[in-house]
């Protein structure tokens, strides 16, 4: 491998785990479980970063009692 080839690699492995990061933060939070979790999940992989400022906002979207 030459340089440039090496530089992108390491580029996309932090770009890969700056968008990891919103996912590991959901599923070791305590705001929300079970299906409410998987949608805030799944609305981050589909929508990303999006999703992922609406969950620290508005999780959880039901009050427990």
């Amino acid at each position: 491998m030459d340089g440039s080839a090496i530089a992108i690699l390491i580029i996309l492995t932090i770009v890969g785990l700056i968008w990891f990061v919103p996912l590991v933060v959901i599923l070791s939070s305590k705001k929300t479980t079970g299906s409410e979790k998987l949608a805030w999940i799944l609305a981050v992989l589909f929508i990303s970063w999006f999703a992922f400022i609406f969950y620290l906002l508005l999780a959880p979207v039901k009050k427990k009692y």
